[in-house]
């Protein structure tokens, strides 16, 4: 299954805020969105999943596997969402309810999209918090939000977006708020689930040095346009855009230099 976004526009009470943006993501790809603070990265995931703020609204094309996700009704939008299409937030503790317990959470999508009782959800459940490491799943999934570290609460939200095993998973800045150290765990486990799942990504970051470790293909936004687009060696390498010779210069401020691409 492949995802293609072409002259995608998002117009916000009248204002244009997405202008044209382009970018296909083939069976088993892994492309990043990369921009700074108000780019359009986030709002182009949201158009992609039909989940733009009141006062939006989307054009141009989004086609999922040949099906025109624009103007389709949200009932079927629904479907698509945790089944072929699953979505990680950049906050968990947003994302997450804080009052239903992990595992209800983690089960909710199977329950929807495949029918499960509520014991062989929960046995679910516990087999995704699993997947994703966290400690003592069989503990965990009684455990609430408020109950777990910032970087148990990602990977519970992973668990919820993985386990119907979609076909593309859409991550939206997953490691902002987390340390350098977790943040680095939360990378190798995203990408050793998606390779194993033979899942394709769209990895939205801010963080050029980021998106190197899990991305092989960038699009670079600002103001809502796609200003390069590239493999990921040549984003390091030979950036052509003002604004990805930006983002590489804060990226390399930093202990991370360019080299070791997977």
């Amino acid at each position: 299954m492949s995802l293609e976004v072409t002259d995608l526009v998002v117009d916000i009470d009248g204002r244009r805020v997405i202008d044209g943006v382009s970018f296909a993501v083939p069976d088993g790809a892994r492309v990043g969105l990369i921009g700074e603070s108000g780019s359009g990265k986030s709002l182009t995931a949201l158009a992609i999943l039909g989940l733009l703020p009141d006062g939006a609204e989307a054009g141009g094309s989004v086609r999922w596997n040949g099906r025109e996700l624009i103007g389709m009704p949200d009932r079927e939008l629904a479907q698509l969402r945790g089944d072929e299409i699953g979505i990680v937030f950049q906050e968990p503790r947003t994302a997450l309810n804080p009052i239903r317990t992990i595992g209800r959470q983690i089960a909710e999508s199977v329950r929807i999209h495949e029918g499960l009782s509520r014991t062989q959800a929960r046995a679910r459940a516990i087999a995704e918090a699993s997947r994703v490491a966290l400690p003592d799943p069989e503990r965990i999934v009684a455990r609430y939000p408020h109950q777990l570290s910032g970087g148990q609460r990602q990977r519970a939200a992973i668990a919820m977006a993985l386990a119907c095993r979609p076909r593309l998973l859409i991550a939206d800045e997953p490691t902002t708020a987390l340390d350098v150290t977790i943040q680095s765990e939360i990378l190798e486990l995203m990408l050793s689930l998606v390779e194993d799942d033979g899942m394709s990504l769209v990895f939205i970051t801010h963080d050029l040095a980021v998106l190197s470790q899990i991305a092989t293909d960038g699009v670079v936004l600002e103001h809502g346009r796609v200003v390069e687009a590239a493999p990921i060696a040549t984003l390091l390498t030979a950036p052509s855009s003002p604004v990805t010779q930006g983002l590489l210069r804060d990226a390399t401020a930093t202990l991370w230099r360019p080299g070791g691409v997977r």
